[in-house]
């Protein structure tokens, strides 16, 4: 279960922000991290694995946790310090996670006794910090909050909008929630592998709604793209040349732009593939559910997905959307898929 979430990085700043919803609070700079301790990391799929190495390249010592010994040589050469063994975590002053899904973030914080997991909880010591940087559930950011605060330790989220090519550039920007004072202490850890920090309030889930929703965003304009492009290439117009109109007039957002260039070129490598973006749209119906607010744009976009998944674009990026708009529209497209 544990494991993780390419198009061009966002655009760079000079500095890192942080802000308290739209309020600018502060910056950070781009130099070596204040001693910190062991930094743990748990989650190293393509997103992780490139946030940890910018961690280590500022001088921060990273055991990174992984379940395969194939990884080691790997992570080694980023300069982390990889280890198969859990418990190593447990001195660690902080631990940050990546993970793909709720399970998986469950597990590792209360353990699994049929492998013999000692989760995170019971491991680390009273005054550590779990800063969870996945895209999970309100409920269960909620529970793991409540787990850690039964043990004295600290839970801060803090889940990223961003590709792995973001990531790798520093410029992820995240939405945080905690303690203000946990918050705070992760603060430098987050000057260093995003452009800016927003801290969306005292309440760890708030985070996790904030980026779910955020994502229905994405998703819907993905798929409103898709549906245009193939309306454009049924009349047997270059969809490009509209595209270039929308995103120089109304539509100037990096949504649009970047991703609507991919779905006109048909590029649909993978950054977000398409069941863990159907994991956050399920996710986030749920949310809206919960809250007696109905997003029926949302539910078009789930079951856009499962027809991608069905007709074989699980690898495909989320951006495939367009690519099934096509074939609904009875338009014969070859995805260009290019190989990391």
């Amino acid at each position: 279960m544990l494991k993780d979430d390419s198009s061009p990085a966002l655009a760079s700043p000079a500095a890192h922000k942080t802000t308290l919803l739209q309020h600018p609070t502060g910056f950070g700079s781009i130099g070596h991290l204040p001693q910190l301790g062991d930094i743990g990391f748990v989650g190293l799929g393509r997103m992780g694995t490139a946030m940890a190495a910018n961690l280590a390249a500022s001088g921060g010592h990273v055991i990174a946790y992984v379940r395969s010994p194939d990884h080691i040589d790997r992570l080694e050469a980023l300069h982390l310090a990889p280890t198969t063994d859990f418990t190593k975590l447990f001195e660690c002053n902080v631990v940050i996670s990546m993970l793909p899904d709720d399970d998986a973030a469950h597990e590792i914080v209360f353990g699994r006794e049929d492998i013999g997991l000692i989760g995170l909880a019971k491991g680390l010591k009273p005054g550590a910090v779990h800063l969870s940087m996945s895209t999970i559930s309100t409920a269960t950011a909620s529970r793991l909050a409540s787990e850690h605060e039964r043990h004295g330790q600290a839970f801060v989220a803090a889940p990223v909008f961003g590709n792995p090519a973001a990531a790798s550039a520093r410029q992820l920007f995240i939405a945080a929630a905690g303690a203000p004072a946990d918050v705070e202490r992760c603060q430098p850890l987050l000057q260093k592998l995003g452009q800016r920090t927003f801290v969306m309030g005292t309440n760890p889930a708030d985070a996790n709604l904030f980026k779910l929703l955020g994502n229905m965003m994405t998703a819907t304009a993905l798929e409103m793209l898709g549906e245009i492009v193939a309306v454009i290439r049924k009349r047997g117009f270059d969809p490009q040349r509209f595209l270039d109109l929308m995103t120089s007039t109304n539509f100037g957002g990096r949504v649009h732009k970047l991703y609507g260039d991919r779905i006109v070129a048909q590029s649909y490598e993978a950054g977000f593939v398409m069941p863990l973006a159907l994991k956050d749209v399920r996710l986030a119906l749920t949310e809206a559910e919960n809250a007696g607010a109905p997003m029926p744009s949302v539910g078009v976009v789930r079951d856009r997905m499962i027809t991608g998944i069905a007709r074989g674009h699980a690898e495909l990026d989320w951006t495939a959307l367009g690519l099934i708009a096509a074939e609904e529209a009875g338009i014969i497209s070859t995805p260009t898929i290019t190989s990391n």
